[in-house]
């Protein structure tokens, strides 16, 4: 029986707390699961902050020397691979590098490091099989059996790969949404209103009743906008809460609240995504999404790369994955292999590190994430309806443009409907929120939490300089389009000379 050599590639900026759990459930895994190939680590590191750049190689070097070969990768070397190509590839690369070498985003670092990759093989004689996942994702589910170690991933995807000519492989993630809270808010106020219209009904010295709860959330049960990927909007959904012990309605509240601002790093505490068992083998369909953070593939797929990476919008794992889906078809495959994913590290409630969200005490932006959304939204769904003919390489360019134009006029009109909706149901929320007549207001700090969750929201949806004042902006719009079109006019050209450098590496 095959075993494949397996080279695992984790991004990483300024997450040290998080890369460290990452390693952790690797060497947990394969001590529960051993497996008999090669296992090879590659650290991107794409931190700025010097000290997380040690922390990072420091971890690299510990796990090493426990018997994980971990590569550390940072920024300095990178900036010398990119820096000695001799074709610089802004839309693939960004822009020449220069010292600090750090936050170029999850798409140039994974096309950088997808370089290294190349690289490396060059000196395995093994097949090797690529796996790319993010930082903050751990190699279990969400399952209490046995702590949720309960896929043998490195032996399922061996078998996989050796009994199929699958080329590129996808698994999902449990855990928190993979997705941005941009496009999960009007839910979440759902389920809020929903909690609350049930605490008014209990007497707050009760024992806590939202135990029990065994709700399973299907695929973009968390998206406010669900329909746009071919599934039906979800319900309102309960809150499980998760303190031990006995404890009242109040101290169930007070947990509640106390979290709900963690929804704007990426929490979704009413929709979490569960594990649903299955035989990985037996679970293979033809896929069109890439979850960036668990991919998996033959070397031979390293002649694609994380499309319009510089632009460093949201769903370029989607948008890569429509690309495959046309060029691959039933060798672009997923799988129920998902990791693990955790937005946020134990310690309140906030990641280590965030791209596109700015935090002051408890009032956080996020309209440089929603922006980036949106656009992202946008690009999808163009190369989808460009690609649908066949690869976007051989898409004729003329319809780049009108492609462009329409999809950001279907999508302004979803985002606005969306806004109404999410305003709607803050006027309810803040309503409850200042009713004297309800228990929660008539203990001091208990709503607290709720009250900074509402007022961010406010925040990010109708304050002038938010991220949905930003999509109307026409200014930006225009700005945005140039850069959009340009990234789609030189793509067929990036192809050709990325296959290129390949060679040459």
């Amino acid at each position: 029986m095959s075993r494949h050599a397996f080279l695992v590639i984790i991004p990483v900026a300024d997450r040290p707390r998080h890369i460290r759990a990452c390693l952790a459930s690797l060497a947990e895994l394969l001590r529960r699961f051993p497996y008999a190939g090669r296992i090879r680590v590659l650290l991107a590191d794409d931190s700025r902050a010097a000290a997380s750049i040690d922390a990072n190689r420091a971890l690299a070097e510990a796990f090493s020397a426990a018997g994980i070969e971990t590569i550390h990768f940072p920024p300095a070397e990178q900036q010398a691979l990119v820096a000695a190509l001799p074709s610089p590839l802004p839309h693939v690369l960004g822009a020449a590098p220069v010292a600090p070498y750090g936050h170029k985003g999850q798409g140039v670092m994974r096309n950088i490091a997808w370089l290294k990759a190349s690289q490396l093989l060059r000196e395995a004689p093994e097949e090797t099989l690529i796996w790319s996942i993010d930082s903050d994702q751990e190699f279990r589910v969400n399952v209490p059996e046995n702590d949720g170690y309960v896929l043998d991933f490195f032996n399922a995807l061996d078998a996989i790969f050796t009994r199929t000519d699958a080329e590129v492989l996808t698994g999902k993630v449990v855990g928190d949404p993979p997705v941005s809270p941009a496009v999960m808010t009007r839910n979440f106020l759902d389920d809020v209103l929903a909690f609350l219209a049930d605490a008014a009904q209990r007497d707050p010295s009760a024992p806590c009743s939202h135990h029990g709860v065994t709700v399973s959330h299907g695929d973009a049960a968390y998206h406010d906008m669900a329909e746009l990927f071919g599934f039906r909007p979800a319900e309102h959904s309960p809150y499980p809460c998760p303190l031990p012990g006995l404890h009242s309605e109040a101290d169930g509240f007070a947990h509640f609240a106390a979290r709900a601002n963690s929804f704007f790093y990426g929490e979704h505490p009413t929709r979490v995504t569960a594990y649903q068992p299955g035989d990985p083998l037996a679970s293979l369909v033809p896929a069109r999404t890439v979850y960036a953070g668990n991919v998996v593939f033959r070397p031979s797929a390293l002649r694609y790369f994380i499309p319009f990476a510089p632009l460093r919008l949201r769903m370029s794992g989607p948008t890569l994955g429509r690309i495959l889906k046309s060029e691959l078809g039933e060798r672009f495959v997923s799988a129920n292999l998902p990791m693990l994913h955790k937005r946020t590290v134990e310690s309140g409630g906030q990641a280590e590190f965030r791209p596109g969200i700015e935090t002051q005490a408890t009032a956080v932006d996020m309209s440089d994430e929603f922006e980036r959304q949106f656009y992202g939204d946008v690009m999808l769904f163009s190369v989808e309806r460009l690609a649908a003919a066949g690869p976007l390489c051989r898409a004729a360019s003329a319809e780049f443009a009108p492609t462009l134009d329409c999809l950001r006029e279907e999508m302004l009109a979803r985002y606005n409907e969306r806004q109404t909706a999410v305003l709607s149901r803050l006027a309810r929320l803040m309503a409850l929120l200042s009713d004297p007549a309800q228990w929660w207001n008539q203990r001091p700090g208990l709503a607290e939490g709720l009250r900074h969750f509402a007022a961010n929201v406010r925040h990010n949806f109708a304050a002038e300089n938010s991220g949905q004042a930003r999509i109307n902006d026409e200014a930006r719009w225009q700005d945005w389009r140039a850069r959009l079109l340009d990234g789609l006019e030189h793509y067929a050209e990036d192809r050709a000379a990325w296959a290129r450098l390949l060679v040459s590496l």
